[in-house]
C-alpha cells in the first residue's frame, strides 16, 4: 500500500475513533457508512446486515436523501453483487457495476451508479455485513476516476475495524438486555416469595371476615384487624424488594464513580457531548445517593431524548454537609409552568418526589430556546 499523506492518515484515525465512540448498533452502522464514504470520497455508500431469510435485517445508506430512500422502496434482497460480497471473501472492485454479469438492475428511482467497490465485513469466519461504495468523485472535469487498489486496501482496514466496532456494539446491547432480563427475573422471584404468601393469607382472612360479619361481628372485627396487619406486612415486603433494586455499582463504587461511568457510556453512545465534573463530597446517606443518581439519570434521559442539545453538562458538588447536582443542556428548552400544568411530562414529578423523599429539593430553570438546568440539593446526614 502506498503511503498516504498526513492528512489522509488523520482522516483514517478520525474515522476509526468515530466508530469506537458509539455503543448502539444503529449508530455504529451509520458511522461506518459515513466514514467510508468521506474517506474514499465517494458519492454513495451503504452497509447491509444480512438476516437468515435472504434479505437484510438492517441496511444503512449515506449520500441518498430520505425522500430518495423512501421512493426506492423495500430493502434489497441478497442477490447479485450484494450476495457476492456476503459469500465471497474477496473485495469487489468494478469499473462499471452495470456491466457485471451478476448485476440484476435496480428500481427506477434508484441513483445511477457505475464504478463500485465493495467487500464483506467479517468477524472471524462469519460475514456480519456487506460494505460498498459507488461513484468515486474525480477532480478532473470529465469522467470519474474509479476506485484504486489503494482505496481497496484502505476500505479493507476500515472494514476490519468496523467488524470490531459492530461486534462490540452487539455485545453491549445484548449485555444490557440480559441485565434487564435478569433484574426483572430476580425482582419477580423476590415479589413472589416475599409477597405472594402474605397476599394469599390476606385473601383468606378477608373471606373469613365476610362470612362472619352477620353472625359474629366481634370475630369479624378481629379478622379485619388481621387483614390490616397482613396488608401492612405485604407493603413492607414489597418496599424491601424494591429497595434491593439499588444499583450494585452504587454500593461498590460510590456515587461519583457510578455517575461518571454512566455518563461516559452516554457520551460514547449518543451524539451530544456529555461531560461530568465533581467536587470533594462528604459521605451521604445511601437513600440520598440513590436519589441523586436516579434524578441524574432521568434528567440525562430527558435531555438526550427531547432537548436537541449538542452538549449536556453534569456537575456534582459539595453543598455544606450535603450535595448539589446540576444537569444543564444547551437544547431547545421549555416553559416550566406549562410542563407543570401538563402533569408528569419529562418526569419532573418523579424527580421532585425523589428529591423530597430524601429531604431534598428540586429546582428547574428553563425557557424556550435557552436550554434547561435541573438542580437537586440534598442535606446530607
Amino acid at each position: 500500500m502506498s503511503h498516504r499523506p498526513a492528512s489522509g492518515l488523520s482522516a483514517v484515525s478520525t474515522a476509526l475513533l468515530a466508530m469506537s465512540r458509539h455503543l448502539e448498533v444503529r449508530d455504529v452502522l451509520k458511522t461506518i457508512v459515513a466514514s467510508a464514504r468521506e474517506l474514499l470520497d465517494a458519492e454513495y455508500a451503504a452497509l447491509g446486515v444480512p438476516d437468515d431469510h435472504g434479505g437484510f435485517a438492517q441496511f444503512v445508506v449515506d449520500g441518498v436523501s430520505e425522500a430518495q430512500w423512501k421512493a426506492i422502496g423495500p430493502l434489497p434482497r441478497q442477490h447479485g453483487i450484494l450476495a457476492a460480497m456476503l459469500h465471497d471473501e474477496k473485495p469487489q472492485r468494478l469499473d462499471d457495476v452495470r456491466q457485471d454479469p451478476r448485476f440484476g438492475g435496480w428500481p427506477a428511482t434508484h441513483p445511477d451508479m457505475s464504478d463500485f467497490l465493495g467487500l464483506p465485513v467479517r468477524d472471524g469466519d462469519e460475514t456480519i455485513a456487506a460494505l460498498f461504495l459507488a461513484n468515486k468523485r474525480c477532480p478532473r472535469p470529465t469522467g470519474r476516476c474509479g476506485f484504486t487498489e489503494e482505496d481497496e486496501e484502505l476500505l479493507t482496514i476500515l472494514a476490519q475495524h468496523a467488524a470490531i466496532a459492530l461486534t462490540n456494539a452487539r455485545l453491549y446491547e445484548r449485555s444490557r438486555e440480559l441485565t434487564i432480563a435478569e433484574e426483572r427475573s430476580r425482582l419477580a422471584h423476590e415479589l413472589h416469595d416475599a409477597v405472594s404468601q402474605k397476599l394469599f393469607s390476606l385473601r383468606l382472612t378477608a373471606q373469613a371476615a365476610v362470612t362472619l360479619v352477620d353472625r359474629d361481628p366481634a370475630r369479624a372485627k378481629d379478622e379485619l384487624k388481621q387483614v390490616a396487619g397482613l396488608a401492612a406486612q405485604a407493603a413492607d415486603e414489597l418496599r424491601a424488594a424494591v429497595v434491593e433494586l439499588r444499583p450494585a455499582a452504587l454500593d461498590e463504587d460510590g456515587l461519583v464513580h457510578t455517575l461518571r461511568t454512566h455518563i461516559q457510556v452516554l457520551d460514547r453512545a449518543h451524539a451530544p457531548h456529555v461531560t461530568f465534573r465533581s467536587g470533594q463530597l462528604r459521605a451521604l446517606p445511601a437513600a440520598q445517593e440513590e436519589a441523586l443518581l436516579r434524578v441524574a439519570q432521568e434528567a440525562l434521559h430527558n435531555a438526550l431524548r427531547h432537548s436537541g442539545a449538542e452538549r449536556i453538562d453534569v456537575v456534582l458538588d459539595r453543598n455544606g454537609p450535603g450535595a448539589v447536582l446540576r444537569v444543564t443542556d444547551n437544547g431547545g428548552g421549555f416553559e416550566p409552568s406549562v410542563v407543570r400544568r401538563a402533569g408528569r411530562h419529562l418526569g419532573l414529578v418523579s424527580m421532585r418526589d425523589r428529591a423530597s423523599g430524601v429531604g431534598g429539593r428540586l429546582r428547574v430553570e428553563s425557557a424556550p430556546g435557552e436550554g434547561a438546568t435541573i438542580e437537586m440539593e440534598v442535606p446530607g446526614g
